[in-house]
């Protein structure tokens, strides 16, 4: 059944050195030349993308540290922006009691003279009907000096309320 042919043999084993060595010097080199620039570029790829993560975390931790920085002068805005508004608020407040302070003294101010004006005319009308009495009384007529002078004297007597 299987029958050994030497002849078939030596040139099956020339046949497959000359296609080992032809393999060798125009295939397999080429082929693993590529194998080695294909895994030369994917580690290369792969180590860029390792310092893209690295980048992507340092931006990461930098944005966060902005983030902070950011919010500590929000807190920071906010605080002086309370401060500011309670500061002005308690000037308004001691300027508006200031003016009404000043205002309430200008009222007394001006009773005081308003009362002051009522006395004196008070004054006058009680001298001139003081005096319409006593021309009744005596029935004579006093010349106007004479008039004031009884008149003044009279009040000066009067208490002063």
């Amino acid at each position: 059944m299987f029958d050994i042919n030497p002849g078939l043999m030596v040139w099956t084993i020339v046949t497959f050195i000359l296609l080992a060595f032809v393999l060798g010097k125009y295939a397999w080199k080429p082929l693993l030349k590529s194998l080695h620039d294909r895994e030369d570029a994917i580690r290369d790829a792969l180590d860029q993308s390792e310092k893209a993560r690295a980048e992507a975390a340092e931006l990461l931790r930098q944005n966060e540290k902005n983030m902070a920085r950011a919010d500590e002068e929000y807190q920071k805005a906010l605080r002086e922006g309370k401060a500011l508004a309670e500061k002005l608020k308690e000037e308004i407040v001691t300027k508006a009691r200031q003016q009404a302070q000043q205002e309430l003294q200008h009222a007394k101010e001006e009773i005081q003279r308003d009362i002051e004006a009522a006395k004196q005319q008070l004054r006058n009308e009680v001298a001139d009907l003081a005096i319409k009495a006593a021309e009744k009384i005596l029935d004579e007529n006093l010349d106007p000096a004479k008039q004031k002078k009884l008149v003044d004297s009279v009040l000066n007597q009067l208490p002063k309320n």
